[in-house]
């Protein structure tokens, strides 16, 4: 498993924390750990889950991952 930062902007309320956890726990064998106002951590598997998987996950939110 590997954890990683996203920086995400766009963000600017509880809402929006709300709606990239929830498009990111989506996805299968990724774990959600913690969503703030401009990032989100997660916990993946690389084997089955690919970087830019989480990072269409966080713009089908609506918001712009930016590494």
């Amino acid at each position: 498993m590997t954890t990683k930062e996203i920086k995400i902007e766009g963000m600017s309320c509880g809402h929006c924390e709300m709606a990239v956890r929830k498009g990111l726990s989506k996805l299968d064998n990724v774990k959600v750990k913690n969503v703030k106002i401009g990032k989100a951590v997660v916990e993946y598997d690389e084997a089955k889950v690919a970087e830019q998987d989480l990072y269409k996950a966080i713009e089908e939110a609506g918001y712009q991952p930016l590494n």
